[in-house]
């Protein structure tokens, strides 16, 4: 069955596993989930166990309140759709008789109104096992990133926080944040994948910049939130941390994005509720 994407409007086949092929990617799952959890980069955060996109923003927060920076908001196209077989089987090492078994998984194929299509690359759509495969396709990218450009001392030049698709490098240099766009458009490529150009974009969390040809307003949405900075007075600013802190100006600002505003007032009874409330607000003098 297909669905549509929100936001666009393309569609996106939602597959529908048997009960049998559901219990058989369980069991797969359960197999290699302890080891790759134990592997997984500590910045990544979508569909892992004890992690929730809340604290993707809270290491966000974390990473920028006590300064400016640089942003590379980036999404993977069709990341479930495209990911290499080959790439992803010759990342997991296990006994061939459990390798035998992802690989049907993989190769299943797709019944579409009594149409059988093979699957000759991605994860099985709707799948147990399809999020945890897509994150051991996608491990490494922070590592990268670090090792072109680890800390100095006490001092980060770069982070990079990833939900399942969705990432963010940030940096107080620009250099670095197109370096490492690069770089993870590189690493992607034998994965399959790519950076979706018109959901990428490359921003500054306090300031409006101009970057390639057009102004790219502060701060970025990411998981629904908007995260941003805003010039405040010395009773509100932030600080810069440590033992010698300073007023840095601004203070960063965490608050719902419009687009997820949009979504939850025009699709549930008390968000609408909330919009009759806002609309009356707006009125009054």
């Amino acid at each position: 069955m297909w669905i549509p994407k929100p936001g666009r409007d393309e569609k996106r086949p939602l597959g529908i596993p048997t009960i049998q092929d559901r219990a058989r990617q369980a069991l797969v799952k359960s197999a290699l989930e302890p080891e790759w959890e134990s592997r997984f980069e500590g910045t990544s955060y979508g569909f892992r166990p004890g992690r929730s996109a809340h604290d993707a923003i809270a290491r966000i927060y974390l990473c920028i309140k006590h300064s400016s920076y640089y942003v590379l908001d980036a999404d993977i196209a069709k990341c479930f759709d495209r990911i290499n077989h080959d790439y992803l089987l010759s990342k997991i090492h296990c006994p061939s008789s459990l390798k035998k078994d992802l690989k049907q998984l993989l190769k299943a194929g797709v019944l579409d109104n009594g149409v059988f299509e093979d699957t000759d690359s991605g994860t099985p759509q709707g799948g147990v096992i399809s999020p945890l495969l897509a994150n051991i396709a996608l491990d490494g990218m922070e590592r990268l990133v670090k090792e072109m450009y680890p800390n100095k001392g006490t001092t980060t030049q770069v982070n990079l926080i990833r939900y399942a698709d969705d990432f963010v490098v940030i940096s107080k240099d620009l250099g670095i944040i197109e370096q490492c766009k690069t770089a993870i458009s590189e690493r992607l490529k034998p994965v399959g994948l790519e950076i979706k150009p018109e959901k990428t974009r490359i921003c500054h969390t306090l300031n409006p910049i101009e970057y390639n040809g057009k102004t790219e307003e502060p701060g970025f949405d990411f998981l629904g939130f908007n995260i941003r900075q805003y010039p405040v007075g010395k009773y509100k600013s932030g600080k810069t941390g440590g033992g010698n802190s300073r007023l840095i100006g601004h203070k960063t600002y965490i608050k719902p994005s419009n687009k997820a505003v949009t979504a939850f007032t025009q699709n549930t009874q008390y968000g609408i509720m909330y919009g009759y409330c806002i609309s009356y607000h707006n009125q009054l003098p």
